[in-house]
């Protein structure tokens, strides 16, 4: 008995070129949501080494309270609540600005083991020298804070790729959302399901793989 695997290449074929709009969709999500959780991570630590108590605290509550919600309940709250109050995104920007705060409040904590790493004779030597803040920290501690994090924050980013799907949860239509329309439009889940499982592992592994090349860059 031969076995026959249930795949139509001429259907995948030709619904191909959607998915490749979605797929731009996606990668515009990641790029952004990334970059957005890159400066609300620096921002939120920055404000938790204040010194100042109250906003010390205030940091670390808001750092729990989105670590501890998941995604898709923020994603629900921000494009369907708080338009009742006047407060209103389109749904790709909506997802950009979920992605970026979920993430920021992960990448806070990366931040933090980075310049915890930094030895505390470069703290010393930098106010020794009266460096100014902003020269301190961004040609002292930073770049010295930075190397250690890369592997971390690579993770993140292929994290917040996988992460993506879910904002077709609020008609965002990225790459699973391009494969949802093709299923309802046909009734054939396999061939949709199937190409956009095969371009998010292609994604995931491209960008993995450099990740993996700028840690080795920057180790040099």
């Amino acid at each position: 008995m031969s076995l026959q695997i249930p795949f139509d290449f001429a259907f995948a074929a030709a619904f191909f070129p959607e998915m490749l709009k979605g797929l731009w969709i996606t990668i515009i999500a990641t790029i952004g949501g990334f970059i957005l959780a890159l400066i609300i991570g620096l921002v939120l630590e920055g404000l938790r080494r204040s010194g100042i108590r109250i906003i010390v605290w205030l940091t670390d509550a808001w750092i729990v309270l989105i670590r501890c919600t998941p995604l898709l309940v923020q994603l629900y709250v921000v494009f369907y609540v708080l338009p009742r109050f006047g407060i209103r995104f389109d749904a790709l920007t909506t997802g950009i600005i979920c992605l970026g705060v979920h993430f920021g409040s992960y990448v806070a904590e990366v931040f933090r083991a980075g310049i915890d790493s930094v030895p505390r004779g470069q703290w010393d030597a930098a106010r020794s020298f009266g460096l100014p803040f902003h020269v301190m920290w961004g040609r002292v501690i930073l770049p010295q804070a930075t190397r250690p994090t890369i592997p971390a924050l690579g993770n993140y980013l292929v994290g917040l790729f996988k992460e993506t799907p879910l904002l077709a949860a609020i008609t965002v239509i990225d790459l699973f959302g391009a494969a949802n329309n093709i299923a309802g439009r046909t009734f054939r889940y396999n061939e949709p399901y199937t190409v956009a499982a095969i371009m998010l592992l292609v994604v995931s592994l491209l960008a993995a793989y450099g990740v993996k090349k700028l840690e080795k860059r920057i180790q040099r």
